[in-house]
């Protein structure tokens, strides 16, 4: 994978702004505290009421939707924002069990990018920890060795 440019850390800690805004930090929070439905049906008829669980239960799941598909799409770069965050994952454990009965009621698409960023970040960590046994640290695909380290073998050449 190509190293991460300035413009994904930019784009990156743009992310992060946004998460900080108030509404979608309480969005955020009762999605993974509160938010506990039973399946599709409860959701439908509970939650998507115009209520204030309504926007929070939007404002979580488009957010994690519009972060994937950037990153699944190449515009952030993955390993950045997998070395980044986990909450991506506890997120979708919340969404995952009803997802099927959403995509059947409203389209086989829905919240495809999020589930796939997930199986991608379960994986890269997988990667990392498997290397990090093995060698006692991440492999140097998972990691940027230290700038002066660069700067020192670039002189070299």
């Amino acid at each position: 994978m190509s190293k991460p440019t300035h413009a994904d850390a930019e784009l990156l800690l743009h992310l992060y702004e946004v998460r900080r805004d108030p509404e979608l930090r309480r969005a955020r929070q009762w999605f993974l505290t509160e938010f506990k439905p039973t399946g599709w049906q409860e959701i439908k008829s509970r939650y998507l009421s115009h209520s204030e669980e309504d926007r929070w239960f939007r404002m979580t799941t488009s957010y994690w939707e519009m972060v994937a598909t950037l990153v699944n799409r190449g515009a952030l770069h993955a390993e950045l924002f997998f070395d980044h965050t986990g909450e991506d994952i506890v997120t979708w454990e919340r969404c995952k069990s009803w997802v099927p009965e959403a995509r059947a009621d409203i389209r086989p698409t829905y919240l495809y990018q999020f589930e796939r960023l997930v199986s991608e970040h379960q994986a890269f960590r997988k990667r990392t920890i498997a290397a990090f046994q093995k060698n006692g640290k991440p492999s140097e695909a998972n990691s940027q060795k230290p700038r002066a380290s660069r700067r020192a073998a670039a002189a070299k050449r």
